[in-house]
C-alpha cells in the first residue's frame, strides 16, 4: 500500500487546508503534484475522455465540423481544444480560475503526437505564447467561472461536456450555472456530464460528516477538498428544473456505504440508501 493511501482522510484534509494558506502560487503546487485539477496534460487521457463523451452523445468528429463546444473545468491543460480544432470546431473552455499550464512546449509535444496519430491539428510550431496558441487553434479560455457564461450568446453552443467537475462547483452557483448552460445551448444541442460523488479525501463519504456551516465556509472551500455534496437525486432534480430532459447513462454504486450513516451530519444521515449509495454517474442533458 502506498504512503498516500495509508494517510487517514482527516489528516489529508488537515494537511491540504494548512498548505492552502502558504504563499505559493497554484503552478508550484501543480509541479509537485498537489492541488492538481485533472490529468489533461496526457494525450491518452483527454482523447479517452473526449471519445467517451462523444460516444455517449452519439456524436462523431464529423458532426462537430463548424460547431461550438464548451468544456466545463478543463483543469491543468487546454489540450482538448487542440483536438477539437482538428475537427474544425471551436472550443470554449470555462474554469473557476486560471489553472492551465502555460508551457508551450507541452502543447507542441501533444500537437505533434496527435498529428502523428492522424489528427488534422493546426500547426502551432511557430507560436511563442499561450495566448497566441489559443488564437491559432481558435479557442477561448475563460477563467471567471459563473461570470464567464455572460460572455456567451444565447442559443449558440452545440455541445457541452464535463468530466468529474460538476461536484466541485460551489453549491450556491450550481443552479445558476445549469440555467446558463440551458440559455446558451442550441435547441438541438446536447450536454454530457460525468460526475464523481465520492469525497476527494478517501473516495468515501467523509465530506458528509460536516455541517453545512462548516463545509461551506471559506476555510474548507479554499483547502483543495471541496465538493458541493449535492446528491444524485438532488442533481437530477436541478437538471430538470433548469429545463433539461435527463438521460442517466451509467450509475456506479457502493454495495455498502463506505462511511457510517451515524457519522454523517444532518440532513445526509436521513437520506435514503438508494440516494447515498450512488458513487458516480453520467448523464446526457437535452433541452425540454
Amino acid at each position: 500500500m502506498s504512503i498516500k493511501k495509508r494517510i487517514p482522510w482527516w489528516l489529508k484534509m488537515t494537511i491540504k487546508i494548512f498548505l492552502s494558506f502558504m504563499p505559493m502560487k497554484y503552478g508550484i503546487w501543480q509541479k509537485i503534484g498537489l492541488f492538481r485539477h485533472g490529468s489533461m496534460d496526457k494525450a491518452s487521457y483527454f482523447l479517452r475522455i473526449i471519445s467517451t463523451h462523444l460516444n455517449a452523445s452519439k456524436l462523431s468528429p464529423d458532426d462537430l465540423q463548424g460547431k461550438k463546444i464548451i468544456e466545463i473545468g478543463p483543469g491543468d491543460s487546454v489540450s482538448s481544444a487542440i483536438v477539437f480544432s482538428s475537427y474544425n470546431a471551436q472550443a470554449l473552455l470555462i474554469d473557476a480560475g486560471d489553472f492551465s499550464v502555460k508551457d508551450i512546449t507541452q502543447y507542441k509535444a501533444i500537437s505533434k503526437e496527435l498529428y502523428e496519430d492522424g489528427y488534422a491539428v493546426k500547426n502551432i510550431d511557430h507560436v511563442t505564447s499561450f495566448t497566441e496558441m489559443l488564437d491559432v487553434i481558435g479557442a477561448k479560455y475563460l477563467t471567471n467561472g459563473l461570470l464567464s457564461f455572460s460572455e456567451i450568446e444565447d442559443n449558440s453552443i452545440d455541445f457541452i461536456f464535463s468530466e468529474a467537475v460538476l461536484e466541485h462547483i460551489h453549491k450556491d452557483e450550481f443552479l445558476p450555472i445549469m440555467k446558463e448552460c440551458k440559455r446558451i445551448l442550441k435547441h438541438d444541442g446536447v450536454i454530457s456530464h460525468s460526475i464523481d460523488l465520492k469525497d476527494h479525501l478517501d473516495y468515501a463519504l467523509n465530506n458528509l460528516r460536516f455541517s453545512e456551516t462548516v463545509w461551506e465556509s471559506k476555510l474548507f472551500k479554499r483547502g483543495g477538498i471541496y465538493t458541493n455534496r449535492i446528491s444524485f437525486q438532488e442533481m437530477i432534480e436541478i437538471f430538470e428544473s433548469s429545463g433539461f430532459k435527463v438521460d442517466v447513462k451509467e450509475i456506479n454504486r457502493w454495495e455498502k456505504l463506505p462511511t457510517p450513516r451515524k457519522k454523517m451530519a444532518l440532513p445526509f444521515r436521513n437520506y435514503s440508501e438508494d440516494n447515498l449509495s450512488v458513487s458516480a454517474f453520467s448523464a446526457l442533458l437535452t433541452p425540454k
